[in-house]
């Protein structure tokens, strides 16, 4: 993959200020992903040698975002708050997060993430890039596979198993074989994930242009609606009442339809049909008091704040229907 990556002034130059003190600095994440396949990098984040004592010494304007874990927040002097993060390695992991020490390596820090199109390193100033896990011609292909091997990656934080079905979904990857094998049997776990970050994951695929469905689709497949969205799982083979169509189709189509910028009405859309009764082809009059219900619970469940609890609940069972503008 030979596209040529542009980094904004700001990013060289904290890029350069660490290099000239002798901290070796990388541009690492989805920016760099993102820029490879041609589409805007969105935030940059950069990888370095310095620990966060440094960073918060040579900048002037810092945050301490995660300090504990090598991450502080620099803030340019065009305003951006730019994460600069200390190379790192894994020395514990429980499914949930892992426990972090400070690495000496760019390669230990790009061996402990997730997925290889994203453990890819760019230097801006030097312009030459940084891929032991061949990255690159995983993005040429469109794959998406784990670094290292796949069930060690899942076990040591199963959130890896919503990440890879969001970005095969938003990139249509195709997803290893292996990987999705050991994706399946992860699933299982996925219950130790706090409702937080598991509420985070959905909204993001929530918020994905143009459509969430790809992603929504195999969130069905993998058994993850089995997992966590028992309400929606329970629609699956079920069809709308006089019509031709099944109930989750129909929800995935009419999400698709919506604005990626309202991505609480594409919650309701997705919602919309779970108070249909299973296999129902009538009984409809208590549908919108079930969707209500099932909804609420789904979402209490999630730890979605009371307004948009209020706000879902308040749309679910009114009869959404393309080419209804809400």
């Amino acid at each position: 993959m030979d596209r040529k990556l542009e980094a904004p002034g700001y990013v060289r130059w904290v890029t350069s200020t660490l290099e000239k003190e002798g901290y070796e600095t990388w541009a690492v994440g989805g920016a760099i992903r993102n820029a490879l396949l041609g589409l805007p990098p969105g935030d940059w984040d950069l990888a370095t040698r310095a620990p966060p004592s440094v960073v918060r010494r040579l900048f002037p304007r810092t945050v301490p975002i995660g300090v504990d874990h090598g991450t502080v927040g620099v803030l340019t002097r065009e305003g951006i708050l730019l994460e600069v993060t200390t190379f790192r390695r894994d020395v514990e992991t429980h499914g949930r997060h892992a426990v972090v020490e400070f690495a000496e390596s760019l390669r230990e820090d790009l061996a402990r993430r997730d997925f290889t199109v994203n453990a890819i390193a760019w230097h801006a100033l030097r312009e030459e890039f940084q891929d032991p896990f061949h990255g690159r011609k995983d993005l040429e292909s469109g794959l998406l596979q784990t670094v290292g091997r796949p069930s060690e990656r899942f076990s040591e934080d199963y959130l890896r198993v919503l990440r890879a079905l969001r970005f095969s979904g938003k990139f249509r990857f195709r997803i290893d074989p292996e990987t999705w094998n050991a994706l399946t049997d992860a699933v299982a776990h996925l219950g130790i994930l706090s409702p937080e970050r598991i509420r985070e994951e959905l909204m993001k695929v929530l918020s994905q242009d143009p459509s969430p469905s790809a992603s929504l689709s195999l969130y069905a497949d993998s058994g993850v609606l089995n997992v966590l969205y028992p309400e929606l799982s329970a629609i699956l083979g079920t069809w709308r009442p006089k019509a031709h169509e099944e109930i989750w189709a129909h929800s995935l189509a009419l999400v698709d339809s919506l604005s990626p910028r309202r991505p609480a009405l594409r919650l309701t859309a997705l919602l919309h049909g779970i108070g249909i009764p299973e296999g129902s082809q009538g009984g409809l009059e208590d549908a919108g008091d079930r969707a209500r219900e099932r909804g609420a619970a789904l979402l209490i469940r999630g730890r979605f704040s009371n307004a948009d609890i209020r706000d879902v609940t308040g749309l679910l069972g009114i009869g959404l229907e393309p080419p209804l503008h809400l």
